[in-house]
């Protein structure tokens, strides 16, 4: 069998807004199941994990609660940049816990190396938020941010190359093909 491993090497915080607790998120359901065959990594923040417990609805604390979380744990420079990040996603200021919420999220995503998947504004009815911002978030601290739709279009591309890059090793080598090419 070819040495060729099944991971994209991706790794992707998700927002609160994509708990995917009753599977109905069609997009959060091919990324979850990419998660569970290790093409893919999910995690979560634990201002995620907290925000998904308000409410007590079991079917997402479950899935909340199944995801493997970080801590903000923000030293002196990691300080500026939550500041930093403040401001350019409510240059009016914070208002509110949901706010703070918000910026330890994109925080956790650029701390801990993740690509950041939410669904938090560039909308008409919310033309700011998290993805109204992800060009400045983009250009000041090189995180990427994406809605659950583009990260299965994103993933996908990288699957196709880690099954051509499979393809062309296993011909070379003249071992088979993993069984999981062409499948994810």
């Amino acid at each position: 069998m070819c040495e060729v491993k099944r991971s994209v090497c991706r790794s992707f915080h998700i927002d609160t807004n994509l708990i995917n607790s009753r599977s109905k998120l069609l997009s959060m359901n091919q990324l979850e199941q990419w998660h569970e065959n290790g093409v893919i990594l999910i995690i979560e923040s634990e201002v995620v994990q907290k925000e998904a417990m308000v409410g007590n609805n079991p079917l997402r604390v479950g899935k909340a609660l199944g995801y493997v979380y970080t801590y903000t744990l923000a030293g002196s420079e990691e300080q500026k940049q939550l500041f930093e990040i403040a401001s350019i996603i409510f240059p009016k200021g914070i208002i509110n816990s949901n706010q703070i919420n918000d910026v330890e999220i994109v925080f956790n995503a650029l701390k801990y190396i993740a690509i950041l998947l939410t669904n938090d504004g560039a909308s008409k009815s919310q033309p700011g938020g998290i993805l109204g911002h992800r060009a400045e978030l983009k250009k000041k601290f090189g995180i990427t941010i994406m809605t659950d739709k583009e990260a299965v279009e994103y993933v996908r591309s990288l699957i196709n190359k880690r099954d051509q890059r499979a393809r062309n090793m296993c011909k070379q080598t003249g071992e088979p093909l993993p069984e999981w090419v062409g499948k994810d």
